[in-house]
């Protein structure tokens, strides 16, 4: 288990009365179950009925909050949890799969993703000058930070344009901003500004973390990777460790095996057929390792998926 202690539940006043708001923001804007673009084009809310099975996904830099309910997120063999008593941070696109631990009809678990595009939190450390963020070891490319009134006061500030969409062209990114300041400000914003900025290993680190994610159907050469973004072979891989839990190799397994489920789930492709499209030469390897990550060989996930509700 990864995570960070939090507090108990009740919320504090003051959180609980943006809490509230907040959740009944999300739910008049999503009129069922489901994941709901926004006028603002990086906000998106999200409603669950239910509770879900896990399911993988490559998750996107992104600021995610929950307004109700509760989640749960793995990344390799750690397993982060966040509920309205904290947030959670992607600062680099990875493999993790979630499930929703709590929800039903009468209430549904409600939540909000903002994506983060490492490119504005550049232009703003570049704008506003040194914000004083430390330097510690590189850290998790995602993590779970306790949630606090001026953040919370924030975001619910962005949502309540939804009600006023002539004013969302103006007041949008300023918002947008004050959201990335207070990550940056944040106990655990140096793993951001550490993405953010083209000098550092961790950036480089991002930029190899880029390279899999568009060509992991490709044969992986560590020595030319690392040359690529400009670090030694060791460097790397222990860096590369540090952010994602996983090596690039098993990163690059889990980001073909999740394509192959996608396939299979979506497209109808049969095992073998998904196993060669994503990269495996050898359809034994492919089902062993398959089984291995999802439990279950292709053929049985697959029925058990499509029995799902």
């Amino acid at each position: 288990m990864s995570n960070s202690e939090h507090p108990s539940l009740p919320l504090p006043p003051d959180l609980e009365q943006q809490r509230t708001e907040l959740a009944n923001l999300i739910g008049r804007h999503t009129p069922e179950q489901g994941s709901f673009c926004t006028a603002i084009e990086s906000l998106h809310l999200v409603r669950y009925c239910e509770r879900t099975s896990s399911f993988p996904t490559l998750a996107q830099p992104a600021l995610c909050i929950m307004a109700n309910g509760s989640k749960e997120v793995r990344l390799g063999d750690e397993t982060y949890l966040y509920n309205p008593l904290n947030y959670m941070v992607v600062s680099v696109a990875m493999p993790i799969s979630g499930r929703i631990l709590e929800a039903c009809q009468s209430n549904p678990s409600l939540s909000i993703r903002l994506d983060i595009d490492p490119s504005e939190i550049n232009t703003l450390i570049a704008e506003a000058g040194p914000l004083g963020v430390p330097s510690r070891p590189t850290g998790r490319g995602l993590y779970v930070e306790q949630m606090d009134s001026d953040l919370l006061d924030a975001v619910l500030r962005l949502t309540r344009l939804l009600e006023t969409p002539k004013d969302i062209p103006i007041l949008a990114p300023l918002i947008r901003r004050e959201i990335l300041y207070r990550l940056l400000r944040g106990k655990q914003g140096h793993r951001l500004y550490e993405i953010a900025l083209g000098n550092t290993q961790t950036h480089r680190v991002s930029q190899a973390i880029h390279w899999l994610n568009s060509n992991f159907q490709s044969p992986l050469r560590i020595d030319d990777l690392a040359r690529q973004v400009n670090l030694s072979v060791s460097t790397l891989h222990h860096r590369f460790k540090a952010v994602t839990s996983m090596s690039p190799l098993q990163y690059q397994k889990q980001l073909r095996l999740q394509e192959a489920r996608r396939l299979m789930l979506s497209e109808g492709l049969e095992a073998s057929a998904a196993g060669y499209r994503v990269g495996y030469e050898s359809p034994s390897q492919f089902s062993r390792e398959y089984s291995r990550l999802y439990g279950a060989p292709p053929l049985r996930d697959m029925a058990r998926l499509r029995s799902l509700p």
